[in-house]
Protein backbone atom coordinates (compact mmCIF):
# COMPACT_ATOMS: atom_id res chain seq x y z
CA UNK A 1 0.00 0.00 0.00
CA UNK A 2 1.31 3.48 -0.85
CA UNK A 3 2.19 5.60 2.16
CA UNK A 4 0.31 8.73 1.14
CA UNK A 5 1.60 10.59 4.19
CA UNK A 6 5.16 10.37 2.86
CA UNK A 7 4.19 10.94 -0.77
CA UNK A 8 2.22 14.16 -1.30
CA UNK A 9 1.95 13.42 -5.02
CA UNK A 10 -0.26 10.43 -4.18
CA UNK A 11 -3.07 12.89 -3.54
CA UNK A 12 -3.05 13.97 -7.16
CA UNK A 13 -4.78 10.77 -8.32
CA UNK A 14 -8.36 10.13 -7.15
CA UNK A 15 -9.55 6.63 -6.37
CA UNK A 16 -12.97 5.01 -6.53
CA UNK A 17 -13.28 2.71 -3.51
CA UNK A 18 -15.09 -0.60 -3.79
CA UNK A 19 -17.10 -1.59 -0.73
CA UNK A 20 -16.96 -5.10 0.67
CA UNK A 21 -19.66 -6.96 2.54
CA UNK A 22 -18.43 -7.72 6.05
CA UNK A 23 -19.68 -9.99 8.81
CA UNK A 24 -19.64 -10.28 12.59
CA UNK A 25 -16.45 -12.33 12.20
CA UNK A 26 -14.81 -9.27 10.65
CA UNK A 27 -15.87 -7.15 13.62
CA UNK A 28 -14.40 -9.70 16.02
CA UNK A 29 -11.16 -9.74 14.07
CA UNK A 30 -11.02 -5.94 13.95
CA UNK A 31 -11.51 -5.78 17.73
CA UNK A 32 -8.80 -8.39 18.27
CA UNK A 33 -6.39 -6.42 16.08
CA UNK A 34 -7.40 -3.20 17.83
CA UNK A 35 -6.59 -4.74 21.19
CA UNK A 36 -3.27 -5.98 19.81
CA UNK A 37 -2.43 -2.46 18.61
CA UNK A 38 -3.34 -1.02 21.99
CA UNK A 39 -1.16 -3.47 23.92
CA UNK A 40 1.72 -2.92 21.49
CA UNK A 41 1.44 0.88 21.55
CA UNK A 42 -0.19 1.83 24.88
CA UNK A 43 1.82 4.91 25.89
CA UNK A 44 0.64 7.44 23.33
CA UNK A 45 -2.85 5.96 23.25
CA UNK A 46 -3.28 6.48 26.99
CA UNK A 47 -1.76 9.97 26.73
CA UNK A 48 -4.18 10.88 23.95
CA UNK A 49 -7.44 9.60 25.36
CA UNK A 50 -6.84 10.61 28.96
CA UNK A 51 -7.80 14.05 27.62
CA UNK A 52 -11.26 12.72 26.84
CA UNK A 53 -12.21 11.85 30.46
CA UNK A 54 -10.72 15.12 31.71
CA UNK A 55 -12.64 17.20 29.19
CA UNK A 56 -15.78 15.21 29.92
CA UNK A 57 -15.48 15.91 33.64
CA UNK A 58 -14.85 19.59 32.92
CA UNK A 59 -17.98 19.69 30.78
CA UNK A 60 -19.94 18.01 33.56
CA UNK A 61 -18.61 20.52 36.08
CA UNK A 62 -19.39 23.46 33.80
CA UNK A 63 -22.91 22.18 33.27
CA UNK A 64 -23.56 21.58 36.96
CA UNK A 65 -24.86 25.08 37.42
CA UNK A 66 -28.61 24.80 37.83
CA UNK A 67 -29.28 26.87 34.72
CA UNK A 68 -27.41 24.27 32.63
CA UNK A 69 -28.63 21.08 34.30
CA UNK A 70 -30.88 20.15 31.35
CA UNK A 71 -27.78 20.03 29.13
CA UNK A 72 -25.66 17.74 31.32
CA UNK A 73 -26.81 14.52 29.63
CA UNK A 74 -26.82 15.99 26.09
CA UNK A 75 -23.28 17.29 26.67
CA UNK A 76 -21.88 14.00 27.92
CA UNK A 77 -23.72 11.80 25.43
CA UNK A 78 -23.17 14.19 22.55
CA UNK A 79 -19.47 14.46 23.32
CA UNK A 80 -19.13 10.93 21.91
CA UNK A 81 -20.22 12.31 18.53
CA UNK A 82 -16.81 13.92 18.09
CA UNK A 83 -14.91 10.81 19.26
CA UNK A 84 -13.72 9.92 15.71
CA UNK A 85 -11.95 13.27 15.51
CA UNK A 86 -10.13 12.60 18.80
CA UNK A 87 -9.12 9.16 17.50
CA UNK A 88 -7.29 10.36 14.36
CA UNK A 89 -3.94 9.84 16.08
CA UNK A 90 -4.93 6.26 16.89
CA UNK A 91 -5.82 5.59 13.25
CA UNK A 92 -2.41 6.94 12.29
CA UNK A 93 -0.68 4.66 14.80
CA UNK A 94 -2.46 1.61 13.43
CA UNK A 95 -1.73 2.68 9.86
CA UNK A 96 1.97 3.08 10.55
CA UNK A 97 2.21 -0.17 12.47
CA UNK A 98 0.50 -1.97 9.59
CA UNK A 99 3.15 -0.55 7.23
CA UNK A 100 5.94 -1.58 9.58
CA UNK A 101 6.90 2.04 10.24
CA UNK A 102 8.07 3.72 13.43
CA UNK A 103 5.20 4.44 15.84
CA UNK A 104 6.88 5.70 19.00
CA UNK A 105 7.23 9.32 17.84
CA UNK A 106 5.09 9.50 14.70
CA UNK A 107 1.50 9.35 15.94
CA UNK A 108 1.02 13.05 15.26
CA UNK A 109 2.49 12.87 11.77
CA UNK A 110 -1.03 13.25 10.36
CA UNK A 111 -0.61 16.95 11.19
CA UNK A 112 1.89 17.11 8.32
CA UNK A 113 -0.07 15.00 5.85
CA UNK A 114 -1.83 16.40 2.77
CA UNK A 115 -4.97 14.93 4.36
CA UNK A 116 -4.94 17.56 7.12
CA UNK A 117 -7.37 19.82 5.29
CA UNK A 118 -9.84 16.96 4.86
CA UNK A 119 -9.45 16.00 8.52
CA UNK A 120 -10.26 19.58 9.54
CA UNK A 121 -13.36 19.61 7.31
CA UNK A 122 -14.54 16.29 8.75
CA UNK A 123 -13.94 17.63 12.25
CA UNK A 124 -16.00 20.72 11.51
CA UNK A 125 -18.83 18.50 10.25
CA UNK A 126 -18.83 16.49 13.50
CA UNK A 127 -18.64 19.63 15.63
CA UNK A 128 -21.60 21.06 13.70
CA UNK A 129 -23.60 17.89 14.40
CA UNK A 130 -22.62 18.12 18.07
CA UNK A 131 -23.74 21.74 18.34
CA UNK A 132 -26.98 21.00 16.48
CA UNK A 133 -27.68 18.20 18.98
CA UNK A 134 -27.19 20.57 21.93
CA UNK A 135 -29.52 23.13 20.37
CA UNK A 136 -32.12 20.43 19.68
CA UNK A 137 -31.84 19.09 23.23
CA UNK A 138 -32.33 22.55 24.74
CA UNK A 139 -35.26 23.20 22.41
CA UNK A 140 -36.96 19.93 23.39
CA UNK A 141 -36.55 20.74 27.08
CA UNK A 142 -37.93 24.25 26.62
CA UNK A 143 -40.95 22.99 24.67
CA UNK A 144 -41.79 20.46 27.39
CA UNK A 145 -40.89 22.36 30.58
CA UNK A 146 -40.74 25.99 29.49
CA UNK A 147 -37.95 28.45 30.16
CA UNK A 148 -37.90 28.10 33.95
CA UNK A 149 -34.79 26.25 35.09
CA UNK A 150 -34.71 23.75 38.01
CA UNK A 151 -33.59 25.28 41.31
CA UNK A 152 -31.62 22.22 42.45
CA UNK A 153 -30.27 18.89 41.27
CA UNK A 154 -32.85 16.86 43.29
CA UNK A 155 -35.65 18.95 41.82
CA UNK A 156 -34.35 18.33 38.31
CA UNK A 157 -34.12 14.58 38.90
CA UNK A 158 -37.60 14.53 40.39
CA UNK A 159 -38.91 16.59 37.46
CA UNK A 160 -37.45 14.22 34.86
CA UNK A 161 -38.04 10.82 36.47
CA UNK A 162 -41.33 11.29 38.29
CA UNK A 163 -43.58 13.18 35.92
CA UNK A 164 -45.27 12.42 32.58
CA UNK A 165 -43.48 15.42 31.08
CA UNK A 166 -40.17 14.03 32.28
CA UNK A 167 -40.75 10.70 30.56
CA UNK A 168 -41.81 12.55 27.44
CA UNK A 169 -38.49 14.38 27.61
CA UNK A 170 -36.59 11.11 27.99
CA UNK A 171 -38.39 9.38 25.11
CA UNK A 172 -38.31 12.29 22.70
CA UNK A 173 -34.77 13.28 23.68
CA UNK A 174 -33.41 9.77 23.23
CA UNK A 175 -35.22 9.43 19.90
CA UNK A 176 -33.82 12.67 18.54
CA UNK A 177 -30.41 11.88 20.02
CA UNK A 178 -30.43 8.54 18.21
CA UNK A 179 -30.96 10.33 14.89
CA UNK A 180 -28.00 12.63 15.56
CA UNK A 181 -25.87 9.65 16.61
CA UNK A 182 -26.86 7.77 13.46
CA UNK A 183 -25.92 10.76 11.32
CA UNK A 184 -22.56 11.23 13.03
CA UNK A 185 -21.82 7.50 12.87
CA UNK A 186 -22.72 7.28 9.18
CA UNK A 187 -20.55 10.20 8.08
CA UNK A 188 -17.53 9.33 10.24
CA UNK A 189 -17.32 5.57 10.70
CA UNK A 190 -14.66 5.16 8.01
CA UNK A 191 -14.18 8.69 6.66
CA UNK A 192 -11.30 9.69 8.96
CA UNK A 193 -9.26 6.52 8.32
CA UNK A 194 -10.02 6.85 4.62
CA UNK A 195 -8.60 10.36 4.21
CA UNK A 196 -5.46 9.27 6.07
CA UNK A 197 -5.03 6.27 3.80
CA UNK A 198 -6.27 7.36 0.37
CA UNK A 199 -6.01 10.35 -1.96
CA UNK A 200 -9.60 11.49 -1.41
CA UNK A 201 -11.28 14.62 -0.08
CA UNK A 202 -13.68 14.99 2.79
CA UNK A 203 -16.80 14.85 0.62
CA UNK A 204 -15.78 11.58 -1.05
CA UNK A 205 -14.88 10.10 2.35
CA UNK A 206 -18.26 11.08 3.83
CA UNK A 207 -20.18 9.67 0.86
CA UNK A 208 -18.17 6.45 1.01
CA UNK A 209 -18.75 6.15 4.75
CA UNK A 210 -22.50 6.46 4.22
CA UNK A 211 -22.33 3.90 1.39
CA UNK A 212 -20.52 1.50 3.73
CA UNK A 213 -23.33 1.79 6.28
CA UNK A 214 -26.00 1.29 3.60
CA UNK A 215 -24.17 -1.70 2.11
CA UNK A 216 -23.69 -3.38 5.51
CA UNK A 217 -26.69 -2.23 7.57
CA UNK A 218 -26.84 -5.14 10.01
CA UNK A 219 -23.09 -5.47 10.55
CA UNK A 220 -22.57 -1.74 10.93
CA UNK A 221 -25.56 -1.54 13.30
CA UNK A 222 -23.87 -4.19 15.44
CA UNK A 223 -20.63 -2.22 15.31
CA UNK A 224 -22.50 0.92 16.34
CA UNK A 225 -24.07 -0.92 19.28
CA UNK A 226 -20.66 -2.22 20.33
CA UNK A 227 -19.24 1.30 20.20
CA UNK A 228 -22.17 2.76 22.14
CA UNK A 229 -22.17 -0.07 24.70
CA UNK A 230 -18.45 0.02 25.40
CA UNK A 231 -18.48 3.82 25.62
CA UNK A 232 -21.30 3.58 28.16
CA UNK A 233 -19.43 0.99 30.21
CA UNK A 234 -16.24 3.03 30.02
CA UNK A 235 -18.09 6.16 31.10
CA UNK A 236 -19.60 4.70 34.27
CA UNK A 237 -16.56 5.01 36.58
CA UNK A 238 -16.29 8.79 36.08
CA UNK A 239 -15.25 8.23 32.45
CA UNK A 240 -11.95 6.65 33.55
CA UNK A 241 -12.72 3.44 31.66
CA UNK A 242 -12.53 5.41 28.43
CA UNK A 243 -8.75 5.44 28.85
CA UNK A 244 -8.85 1.82 27.66
CA UNK A 245 -12.09 1.74 25.69
CA UNK A 246 -11.31 4.65 23.37
CA UNK A 247 -7.91 3.51 22.10
CA UNK A 248 -9.15 -0.03 21.52
CA UNK A 249 -12.15 1.28 19.58
CA UNK A 250 -9.95 3.71 17.67
CA UNK A 251 -7.48 1.07 16.58
CA UNK A 252 -10.31 -1.36 15.83
CA UNK A 253 -12.02 1.22 13.64
CA UNK A 254 -8.89 1.41 11.48
CA UNK A 255 -8.92 -2.35 10.98
CA UNK A 256 -12.65 -2.34 10.26
CA UNK A 257 -12.03 0.32 7.61
CA UNK A 258 -9.33 -1.88 6.04
CA UNK A 259 -11.80 -4.77 5.88
CA UNK A 260 -14.72 -2.89 4.39
CA UNK A 261 -12.90 -1.22 1.48
CA UNK A 262 -11.00 -3.09 -1.21
CA UNK A 263 -7.40 -1.94 -1.59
Amino acid sequence: MTDVNSDPDAYAVPTQPTIRKISIADIKDALAKGWDDFTAMPTFAIFLVVIYPIVGLVLFSAASGYDMLPLVFPLLSGFALIGPLAAVGLYELSRRRELGQETSVSALSFLRTPALGSIIVLGIVLLAIFMAWLIAAQTIYTIIFGTEQPSSVPQFIQQVLNSPSGWTLIIVGCGVGFLFALLAFSVSVISFPMVLDRPVGAFTAIVTSIRVVLANPVTMAIWGLIVAGTLLIGSLPLLVGLIVVLPVLGHSTWHLYRKVLKH
